[in-house]
């Protein structure tokens, strides 16, 4: 019984002349016994064992070593038991807690684990930031420190915290060049790319998730899944040069054509005027959080597509009304006007408005840059066939280039 335990508590803290060994011994026995009290007192007894042992008359050395073993019986204990048993003993042992860092930090890492279970993100994530990695006079090593503050900031990102989760990343990335465990560094990369998608800064995300869908460390489903957060990242960015490459990536990535968005995909690529009515089975696969409304009321996803229609229209026309623009964008005249006046004024398009006569003129791209650029493209795909020729026919491949270098000579 509960009543028991404390009393035999009692008798060990009078005890005198006892050595460190033969203490820690009848510790270890109580705390053996407290774990076989019935549910409806377990709790007490461990609160009464945690008081005793946090004892300052109680021998650091038998403490420390004592309060080890109770952390590593706390996966014993039900969630609830967990909660109430490790909430009393941080408290407890708060006035001296430089004297039992590392134990402190290893109920902490128990009772967020508990808290991330029931998820309960922002718990576990408060809980986790009270280890005192930098202020205290333990030393962790770098591959702990950087497992804790990822961690830290995967369960802000779980709870919509992009802030708090950005500030975690920054710490991180101090120490993610130190680390060579591949499996941490990879970790570090998809956190890294979730909050620069919750802080909508889709291009650099969609990089980012890009660059993880090459990663053969990785499992093939998952390569996939971060491809089509990529696309998804990159339809939603701001129309420009920048996204105009990363679409031009993705468009050539022969995977993405297993995509369930690669039509919007290829629309955008293609300069394709995209109506509202395509984008609602997308809109489906998107995040919460790439849902949000911007402050014109519209969605990120329709102010994505607004600019994208915008910039192919400006290949299309040379000028057109408000309300022509308007409603070939299908929105009010006054909304399209500040859209493209936006764009124009940000260099994400050429042109410039008269708003005597409420006409918008595009301006045409220099012919050169055009011509290079198309050039370019058809070498890259002429390319691409020779490779997936030689893959296929390596014998007549190697051949013909003989053929084609003795002919030169």
């Amino acid at each position: 019984m509960a009543a028991n335990i404390r009393a035999d508590l009692a008798v060990i803290h009078k005890a005198t002349n006892t050595s460190h060994r033969e203490l820690s011994e009848r510790y270890q026995e109580i705390l053996q016994r407290c774990f076989r009290l019935s549910d409806s007192e377990k709790v007490s007894g461990l609160k009464s064992f945690v008081d005793a042992v946090a004892n300052e008359n109680v021998s650091q050395i038998v403490s420390r070593q004592v309060m080890s073993n109770f952390c590593q019986h706390l996966s014993n204990l039900s969630n609830e038991m967990c909660k109430d048993v490790c909430d009393f003993a941080l408290t407890r042992i708060q006035p001296r807690v430089i004297s039992f860092e590392e134990q402190v930090a290893q109920i902490r890492q128990h009772l967020a684990k508990v808290y991330e279970e029931e998820e309960s993100w922002r718990e576990a994530a408060n809980i986790l930031v009270g280890i005192p990695i930098e202020s205290g006079q333990k030393q962790y090593d770098s591959d702990y420190k950087l497992d804790t503050y990822l961690k830290i900031a995967r369960l802000y990102l779980e709870d919509d915290d992009p802030v708090n989760a950005e500030a975690y990343i920054n710490r991180a990335s101090l120490l993610q060049n130190e680390t060579k465990n591949e499996q941490l560094r990879i970790h570090y990369k998809v956190c890294y790319a979730r909050v620069l998608d919750y802080r909508r800064k889709f291009i650099e995300a969609a990089q980012r998730y890009n660059e993880l869908s090459y990663r053969t460390t990785i499992h093939e489903d998952e390569r996939m899944k971060a491809l089509d957060k990529a696309l998804h990242c990159t339809i939603l960015a701001s129309a420009g040069q920048q996204r105009s490459r990363m679409l031009a990536t993705l468009f050539k990535d022969e995977r993405c054509q297993q995509l369930s968005s690669f039509g919007i995909l290829e629309k955008m690529y293609l300069d394709r005027i995209i109506r509202a009515d395509e984008l609602q089975e997308f809109a489906t696969h998107l995040m919460p959080h790439q849902k949000a409304v911007t402050i014109d009321g519209s969605s990120i996803l329709d102010r994505a597509v607004i600019e994208h229609n915008l910039l192919s229209a400006s290949k299309l026309y040379n000028n057109i009304s408000f309300e022509g623009l308007g409603a070939l964008l299908e929105i009010p005249a006054d909304k399209a006007e500040k859209i493209a006046s936006q764009m124009i004024s940000e260099n994400r398009m050429n042109g410039y408005i008269d708003q005597i006569d409420c006409v918008v003129h595009f301006e045409m791209r220099e012919t050169l840059p055009m011509w290079d650029s198309q050039i370019q493209s058809i070498c890259l795909d002429f390319n691409s066939l020779i490779d997936k020729i030689t893959a296929t026919h390596p014998e007549w491949a190697a051949e013909a280039m003989d053929q084609l270098l003795s002919s030169n000579q």
